[in-house]
């Protein structure tokens, strides 16, 4: 009890200690941080596939080197127009004329970004544009190519992946530009973009082709 005259001490509710609510905001910080984090990256990743800047312009130890030796068959059951699609093999490559080559599968949602693209290369005179239908199930081959058309003029099968190894395919979509010698001048990694097209696809074209007096 105080004594008369005696002044009770203030209490500054200021200093007492907040340790509940501090642990509350720094718990629910380190809680939040993952999916920030996750954000972060799927920004960086969009804006990539917008730019077309996820085209990896990666060295490969094929570049200057003849195309791997290969005999592909047709997608099963795969009608364009009412003709079969023809499969292709190397020899294909060796005849004086320019080739594209495109890794691609339906499941493979990058290859679905990018077929508008093929679409337009398809179109486009002076070369001819090859497929390979990679660890697909030839039913859902052609369903996909019957709902957005196919751009090929031959599509291999490759249902084992075995020929994608030899070509060292590490992720569909890939596309190769190999000149009319059979010769792997150029690899293309990931969906080609319309910028892509406009600023790596068509100049390699343009080059690899007057490289060889095409």
């Amino acid at each position: 009890m105080s004594k008369p005259g005696e002044t009770k001490p203030q209490t500054d509710s200021s200093t007492e200690p907040q340790q509940p609510e501090q642990h509350t905001r720094r718990s629910f910080w380190l809680a939040m941080l993952p999916v920030i984090l996750f954000a972060a990256l799927a920004l960086v990743f969009l804006k990539g596939l917008s730019d077309g800047d996820t085209s990896r312009k990666l060295p490969s130890v094929l570049i200057g080197k003849p195309a791997p030796q290969f005999d592909l068959g047709p997608v099963e059951g795969l009608v364009i127009n009412g003709k079969p699609v023809p499969g292709f093999k190397v020899a294909d490559l060796q005849k004086g004329k320019l080739s594209i080559v495109n890794f691609w599968a339906s499941w493979c949602v990058p290859c679905r970004q990018e077929h508008p693209q093929l679409i337009e290369l398809g179109k486009m005179p002076g070369f001819q544009l090859i497929g390979v239908n990679y660890k697909n199930k030839p039913e859902e081959a052609a369903r996909f190519l019957r709902q957005l058309g196919s751009p090929f003029v031959a599509i291999g099968s490759d249902v084992s992946g075995r020929v994608g190894i030899e070509w060292g395919v590490v992720g569909l979509p890939e596309t190769y530009i190999v000149d009319g010698k059979g010769i792997i001048r150029y690899k293309f990694i990931g969906p080609i973009s319309s910028k892509a097209m406009r600023d790596d696809v068509l100049p390699k074209i343009r080059e690899i082709a007057a490289g060889q007096g095409s």
